[in-house]
């Protein structure tokens, strides 16, 4: 007994200074950052925040630290801009500077930082920078953007024409079409609205698009290193993703064997063709 009462005051002892030691260590951090609450360890600001109504805490926020704030969500500074005249500046006016992303690990933390829409800084602008190119490039080419859009469209109204008036949901099947047209750009082909690895793979994207706000995966994104170890929603999330990868990892393939450099028919090609020049040494 007496024991634990000498253990008990060194705890909370100990404990205390944890907590000043970080609550010290994240004040220094947020020296160059705009003002803001004070976050508390681990939790950040979360408790500052209506999480079901976020944009009215934002309000009640700017009012009292301005437009341009700091919150911390989870052990992650956010610098917020509130209002229009801030946002014009920082995109518009200074729009170079903010041409970053955030880190999104849910994500990040399988394509490893690679692709279009969630890579950042020079592998960013050089993938932007082909991609507009290459699309340029197919739309004055021998099937123009128009012609796959046109085409897929005929498709889309013999599929409705099915329904022979009859009342149905038309949300998935619209959202086929556009699939396909993408499908044609990159890969060359399209699929048959009942095909069962293009429904496959619209089932895959469907799913993480509705999951990717949930409240486990916002937990990871706040807590990486710690919920990635522990079992939960976040491990269908990324296998998810992983199998989307192993599918164009398949095409990739495919087109890798018929590979024409002279006469790219898609996207993959072009980017194929791409990477064989790089490899080349320059002269």
């Amino acid at each position: 007994m007496e024991l634990l009462g000498i253990t008990t005051p060194v705890f909370i002892f100990c404990v205390t200074c944890l907590v000043f030691l970080l609550v010290r260590k994240e004040s220094h951090k947020r020296g160059k950052l705009p003002p803001g609450p004070v976050p508390l360890p681990i939790i950040g600001n979360l408790v500052h925040v209506d999480l079901k109504n976020i944009p009215a805490s934002l309000c009640k926020l700017a009012k009292e630290y301005g437009p341009v704030f700091t919150l911390y969500f989870g052990p992650k500074p956010v610098v917020v801009l509130h209002g229009y005249e801030v946002v014009k500046e920082a995109l518009v006016n200074q729009g170079d500077e903010f041409l970053g992303r955030g880190p999104f690990p849910i994500i990040s933390d399988v394509l490893k930082g690679y692709g279009l829409i969630f890579s950042n800084g020079e592998t960013w602008k050089q993938m932007r920078r082909f991609s507009l190119m290459t699309l340029r490039n197919f739309g004055m080419g021998k099937r123009s953007l128009e012609e796959r859009i046109q085409e897929e469209a005929k498709y889309l109204v013999e599929e409705l024409r099915k329904t022979k008036a009859q009342p149905f949901d038309p949300t998935f099947i619209l959202s086929l079409a556009p699939c396909n047209v993408i499908c044609s750009i990159l890969f060359n082909s399209r699929f048959q609205y009942h095909d069962e690895k293009f429904l496959h793979l619209m089932g895959l994207l469907n799913e993480n698009f509705q999951r990717v706000n949930s409240l486990w995966n916002q937990m990871y994104n706040l807590w990486p290193n710690l919920i990635r170890h522990l079992p939960g929603e976040h491990r269908s999330f990324s296998k998810r993703i992983q199998d989307v990868k192993d599918f164009i990892l398949e095409k990739v393939k495919e087109h890798q064997e018929s590979l024409d450099q002279n006469n790219p028919r898609d996207y993959l090609d072009c980017f194929l063709s791409k990477m064989e020049q790089e490899k080349q040494p320059s002269v």
